[in-house]
């Protein structure tokens, strides 16, 4: 298995920051994805990747260690999963992202690597980061 970890601290406390991951649809836009769709607790996604398009449909899992969790139901893995930790700091909070996965070959081919989903994927986790902070931001005291 291959595995992307980010964390980032975010000027928040904790339940603000579940708070804006629970508007599911927005966060998960907010990797850049090209399409995003949130049915319950299936959500699909679709991104393009260098030459190819990637395709998944992700499913939300109940995990008792982690504050949001998905697993690929359908796509180019042969598994992908996703945990998304909240911890309280002195400042607020930190989140700590996971994914870890396996591609299938087969479907993979020449077009992607490994190397190349890493970085796609840091890429989305750290505008998942940016969106939280904004998202999680308190009202701005400049008067102008």
């Amino acid at each position: 298995m291959n595995e992307v970890t980010l964390s980032r601290r975010i000027d928040a406390p904790p339940e603000t920051v579940r708070d804006a991951m629970d508007d599911l649809e927005a966060f998960v836009r907010s990797a850049g994805f090209d399409e995003v769709a949130v049915d319950g607790e299936t959500v699909r996604v679709a991104n393009d990747v260098g030459l190819a398009s990637i395709e998944l449909t992700l499913e939300i899992v109940d995990d008792p260690d982690a504050d949001l969790g998905y697993e690929q139901r359908e796509g180019i893995f042969e598994a992908m999963r996703t945990e998304y930790v909240v911890t309280p700091t002195a400042e607020g909070s930190e989140v700590t992202a996971t994914t870890e996965f396996a591609l299938d070959v087969a479907l993979v081919g020449d077009l992607l690597d490994a190397t190349v989903i890493e970085r796609q994927r840091r890429t989305e986790l750290s505008a998942q980061f940016d969106w939280l902070e904004d998202r999680c931001a308190g009202p701005s005291t400049d008067d102008g």
